[in-house]
């Protein structure tokens, strides 16, 4: 329930964006992030605490200048530098505490608008279904599967391809399929196995929009790791369903998939420059 009220409220966030360089989103996501942590930061930790150590740690950098010559007292004052540095890391522990677990649920959505480059059209990518330990020998292979693998179907609307047949490797229960995007727009494609079937939503644009790679079998971690999508029904013989969106491209003059690197740095640089509109010390 709370990833697809997040899921709402970040599409509906990044929607304005969605067809401008993703760089406008993530200065945007980041302006919010800091603002919201700000009032966060002042109420959990000991402000008045961060201001002594601060204190303490600018008379150690003067007094650094000022005695120059004096090498007992460059590393006397070196030391006190040392000892207000790791005090102040330690005052920063509860809040932090605080804000990781808001902080991760964020860049976890996030992560499914900048980290994945869109399917084009006439771009192809993998499908692959990755079966239940417990299924790969039950049933659901239907009979005499054996090395040929399941009985197994990927269906797809109008606008995609299946350009492979199911492709079995028994040593890791895995199916394979190769699709390929011929129009722009929003998709379900299908996995039929066993008289059932379980869908999988496919994305082809070039906007920032929100893709989901994997769809995944209920369990807390792994839905706190990939959010984009519902997970797939318990009873499911599958564990997970994986279309492999690129990861190419450039964001920020950086890889995509080192997104959070920026807008981590503009959290923090916002941060700096509204502090004092908040009456926070960082």
């Amino acid at each position: 329930m709370l990833n697809a009220i997040l899921r709402t409220v970040f599409d509906w966030l990044l929607f304005p964006f969605r067809t401008l360089p993703p760089w406008v989103g993530l200065v945007v996501t980041a302006l919010l992030t800091a603002i919201a942590m700000l009032p966060v930061v002042k109420a959990t930790s000991n402000q008045q605490g961060l201001e002594a150590i601060k204190r303490q740690m600018s008379a150690g950098w003067f007094e650094i200048r000022l005695f120059s010559d004096d090498l007992r007292a460059i590393m006397r004052a070196q030391m006190e530098l040392l000892w207000s540095n790791l005090k102040y890391l330690g005052l920063w522990l509860v809040p932090m505490l605080w804000l990781f677990i808001p902080l991760g649920m964020v860049a976890a959505q996030l992560q499914f608008h900048y980290g994945y480059h869109g399917l084009e059209q006439g771009e192809q990518a993998l499908v692959k279904v990755q079966l239940k330990q417990g299924a790969q020998q039950g049933t659901w292979l239907g009979a005499g599967a054996g090395e040929e693998g399941p009985d197994a179907t990927l269906e797809v609307p109008e606008g995609l391809r299946v350009e492979t047949p199911a492709v079995w490797i028994p040593t890791l229960g895995e199916l394979g399929w190769r699709i390929a995007a011929e129009s722009r727009g929003d998709y379900e494609i299908a996995v039929r196995l066993g008289g059932e079937s379980w869908s999988k939503s496919v994305r082809v644009s070039e906007d920032v929009v929100r893709r989901s790679p994997i769809r995944v079998a209920p369990s807390f971690f792994k839905m706190a790791l990939y959010p984009a999508e519902d997970p797939l029904p318990s009873d499911s013989p599958i564990e997970s369903i994986t279309v492999t969106y690129p990861e190419d491209g450039n964001l920020l003059f950086l890889p995509r998939e080192l997104w959070m690197i920026p807008w981590i740095v503009l959290i923090i640089v916002f941060a700096f420059a509204l502090k004092s509109r908040f009456d926070v010390t960082i």
